[in-house]
């Protein structure tokens, strides 16, 4: 132990040696593969005083990174139109009816559909079957169709809500099997639904509740017209009944578009305006009106590099989703789309790509499940947009490392994705966590390192109550302070106070013994205000994929340090697959994969230890998997923490 010791504090000096030079300390540059048995970490103590954070050190000519909360928003104005067009589509906008200014002196036509839309979008069939047998099938839960309340106060969990009054279902019942086979399971729901919902075809006024959320209602109406086919029955009265309702739910998204919840959910309601304004006799005026609000709407939603104000990657596959719709009913009436709307949906693929594994399953960011690679692959098909995963991805605040690895996996890759910036504003944030910092590690078609995820898909089998623990900082791969969060996680998805500056450093480094790696160093202010410390992370990914180390330093913000002593944990938690054991000395454990591969983790703490922790599937299913953790009590004048993930064969 004395040797090992030894050690650690020859590596710490022959460290700061080596980057004197760069005017700050750095992590001690990885060993060859051929001296394993000198691995070496810096050895916990405490630090001494340093100066309030500043920003990071870049190497000349390299752009700073934001630092700020807020995302740099695109400027998108609306399409182009002559100025006749221009008076339709404010007059329609201040209330004359798409009839009058359409056909001024005709009579208003009867609603029907003007032509059938075939989305490339596909659905879940296994769902789709799961309906034509009588029951919904929502995150891996079944409800029997008979049973589900479809009334607009009826208390539903999220994705309940979504799903029945949503009608996204019918995407997956089209998936199922022909028309024929599907249609009387889709009239059967809308029949059921309509009977809960009487205000439906008279306009809803007063009513409140899931069933006239924008977002919800929005969904409803893309869906009716998207898979059509399915719900217009042979009878002549259902079939008028329903159009009647279809065109009376456009009129109210007409009016009440600009109330939804979030940008979000108003994109959605604009989406389905334009799809009525299209796909419906009269529809010029309602199209101008839409197209002007969903671009702009587009606009306020989305930052310069794509992603979606509320970081989530669920969201972001929404917002793709509902643009692949909208363009289908564009290619169905023979017009073209504005070109906006291209140019969003060739911003909207590359962020979302960078937050795939090896293996093109999706990470568990902002409330995400682990969303399988077959979904990722048949959405971004059906956008038609070619693009790689998107590296740095600074105005949504992920950082993603992808290197050649060794291995039999899919790929034969190593990525690394970093949660590199301030948790969404409170009215942005759709299951908001707190996960500044955190990262996840994959290697080939295993992930070693990731998160909980899962809090956009409780409701299902996650249960709702642990749905704020899954948004906890616990529940990321990052340190936790006084087992608080670094942002306050609140009720309904939303966030609170904490974290509100990260420092970000991004570059590729020469190794001393050859090769390359790439290094990432970030730090964040959210425990500064309650313990004086700003927690600071670096990572270093040889470009082989055989190491990833790091190192946690807590660091004072203000001059004077502060006596006592705060309890720390950093956490890692392990995938589904990964076999853990400690080894006696409690300072390291080996993880084994289902391929054979064996990795070893090291740290310079005093102890590790294993705990329970979960992991949530792109299903909505939570799997038990376990954690490492280092913890113990730090200084509040700082202090370090190294350890390291290697690759032993």
């Amino acid at each position: 132990m004395d040797d090992f010791s030894r050690t650690l504090q020859d590596s710490r000096d022959d460290s700061e040696r080596d980057y004197q030079g760069e005017g700050r300390r750095q992590l001690a540059m990885p060993l060859d593969d051929d001296r394993q048995e000198e691995l070496v970490l810096p050895t916990p103590r405490p630090a001494p005083a340093r100066s309030p954070a500043r920003p990071v050190e870049r190497p000349a000519g390299e752009p700073a990174l934001p630092t700020g909360r807020e995302l740099t928003l695109s400027d998108f104005n609306p399409p182009e139109v002559s100025a006749g067009e221009r008076l339709i589509r404010l007059a329609y906008r201040f209330g004359v009816p798409g009839h009058t200014l359409a056909s001024p002196f005709k009579k208003p036509l009867r609603p029907r559909l003007l032509a059938t839309v075939e989305s490339p979008l596909p659905g879940d069939r296994v769902a789709g079957m799961a309906l034509r047998a009588g029951h919904f099938l929502v995150n891996g839960v079944k409800a029997p169709l008979a049973q589900v309340d479809c009334s607009p106060v009826a208390k539903l969990t999220p994705p309940f809500e979504r799903t029945v009054h949503g009608f996204t279902w019918l995407r997956d019942l089209s998936t199922s099997g022909t028309v024929g086979q599907c249609a009387p399971t889709a009239q059967r729901v809308l029949a059921q639904w309509v009977e809960a919902n009487p205000s439906a075809r008279g306009g809803p006024r007063g009513i409140k509740g899931g069933a006239w959320k924008v977002e919800n209602a929005g969904l409803r109406l893309l869906g009716w017209l998207v898979h059509a086919p399915l719900l217009l029955s042979a009878d002549k009265g259902q079939r008028n009944a329903f159009l009647d309702t279809v065109s009376e739910t456009a009129r109210w998204l007409d009016r009440h578009v600009a109330r939804a919840d979030d940008r979000q959910g108003e994109v959605t309601g604009w989406c389905a305006i334009v799809a009525a304004g299209l796909l419906l006799p009269d529809g010029q005026p309602r199209r101008l009106y839409g197209e002007a609000g969903l671009v702009r709407a587009l606009g306020e939603l989305v930052g310069d590099d794509g992603g979606v104000l509320s970081r989530s990657p669920l969201a972001q596959m929404e917002a793709i989703a509902a643009l692949v719709d909208l363009n289908a009913c564009y290619a169905a009436v023979r017009r073209d789309p504005p070109r906006a709307l291209g140019t969003m949906l060739g911003l909207l693929v590359p962020p979302l790509l960078a937050l795939t594994h090896a293996d093109g399953t999706l990470g568990n960011w902002q409330g995400a499940g682990a969303v399988s690679a077959k979904r990722i692959e048949a959405l971004v098909r059906a956008s038609g947009v070619r693009a790689r995963p998107l590296r740095d991805a600074r105005q949504w605040g992920y950082q993603r490392v992808a290197v050649s690895g060794t291995g039999r996996g899919t790929g034969h890759k190593a990525v690394l994705q970093v949660d590199t910036s301030p948790p969404p504003l409170a009215r942005h944030a759709r299951s908001g966590c707190a996960s500044t910092l955190a990262f996840e590690f994959s290697h080939g078609d295993y992930r070693l390192v990731t998160n909980c995820g899962g809090a956009g898909l409780a409701g299902g089998q996650v249960p709702m109550r642990i749905e704020q623990g899954l948004r906890a900082t616990a529940a990321h791969s990052t340190l936790v302070l006084g087992d608080a969060n670094s942002t306050a996680v609140l009720i309904n998805g939303k966030l609170g106070t904490g974290v509100g500056t990260v420092e970000v450093d991004r570059r590729t480094i020469e190794l001393e013994r050859g090769g390359g790696a790439t290094r990432i160093e970030a730090s964040h202010d959210g425990y500064a205000s309650r313990f004086g410390l700003v927690h600071r992370r670096i990572l270093i990914l040889r470009d082989d994929a055989s190491e990833l180390r790091g190192e946690d330093l807590l660091v004072p913000s203000g001059r004077g340090g502060k006596r006592g002593k705060v309890p720390y944990a950093i956490r890692f938690h392990l995938g589904p697959q990964v076999a853990v054991k400690l080894a006696d000395n409690g300072r390291s454990a080996s993880l084994a994969l289902p391929d054979g591969s064996f990795w070893q983790f090291l740290t310079g703490a005093e102890k590790l230890e294993v705990e329970e922790s979960l992991w949530v599937d792109g299903e909505g299913r939570a799997h038990p998997v376990e954690q490492l953790v280092i913890q113990g009590l730090v200084s509040r004048g700082g202090g370090n923490f190294g350890w390291l993930l290697k690759r032993m064969g």
